[in-house]
Order: C-alpha cells, then structure tokens, then sequence
C-alpha cells in the first residue's frame, strides 16, 4: 500500500468509552476508557482513546486561527548558548519533536548580550512556527484543493 498524510480539523471533547457507546445507543462491556468523542465536518461521530487523540491533534485556542500562546505551546522550550564572541544560537525542539535553531549576532562583541541574543532569536523562531501552523490550519479548514 501507499503511504499517506493528512490533516483535518475536526471538533472534540473529553468522553469516557462507555458515555459515547451510551449517547450512540451501544452496549461495551469492557473497562471503562477515557478518550474523546470526535464529530467531523461531514456530522460523522467516533470516539478516540485518550493516547492516541492527543498523540495525533493539537488543541486550538481560538479554534480557528493560530494564536501566541498556540505558537509558544507548539515550539517547546527555548534554548540558547553563546557560540561566538557577538553569536548566540537560539533552538526549539516542537511537540512534533523537529529541531529548529536561529542564530542572533551583534556588531560589536563589546555590545554582546546572550539575553538579547536569545530574545531576538526566539522571536525569529516564534515567525517560523507561526508560518508552518499557519500552512496546517489552511490544510485543515480547506483541504487540498487539485
């Protein structure tokens, strides 16, 4: 078979496995799991596990467009060093676990300031990952359009 990708947006919230097999007008017999019921744009409903919705979806805001705080939860944490007497390399590694890094420099090392240095740097970062959830919200609200 041939390999895919996709993305979707799609509405959910937390539900227990018995509760939807509940609302849906099923019988489980198992043990209780914890999940999310997922509805589709379409009106399709289905129920997730807990591990695998949230290894797969990444929550919105806003619901409908990127915000700073989507951004900044997205990158990950922010690490700096110096690398040069008027460099520093600035680096992320995001939730889906890519690496980015962006460097920082002034002219003059006697004006150095790594602090500086990684504050311009994380903003530079916080542009690219804007710009990629950016490219995934288009993807999802929209689809591939051939």
């Amino acid at each position: 078979m041939k390999k895919f990708i996709g993305v979707k947006m799609i509405e959910a919230e937390p539900m227990s496995l018995n509760k939807y097999s509940e609302i849906m007008g099923r019988t489980h017999d198992e043990k209780d799991i914890e999940g999310y019921i997922v509805a589709y744009p379409d009106g399709y409903k289905s129920w997730s596990p807990k591990d695998v919705f949230e290894a797969a979806y990444f929550p919105l805001e806003l619901g409908d467009k990127i915000t700073q705080s989507d951004v900044d939860l997205f990158m990950g944490e922010v690490k700096s060093q110096k690398i040069d007497e008027k460099t520093t390399l600035v680096s992320t590694k995001s939730m889906t676990g890519f690496t980015q890094h962006e460097t920082s420099a002034c002219v003059d090392p006697a004006n150095y300031s790594e602090e500086l240095g990684t504050k311009y740097g994380a903003e530079k970062l916080r542009g690219k990952y804007w710009h990629c959830l950016g490219f995934v919200l288009q993807w999802a609200k929209f689809g591939l359009k051939q």
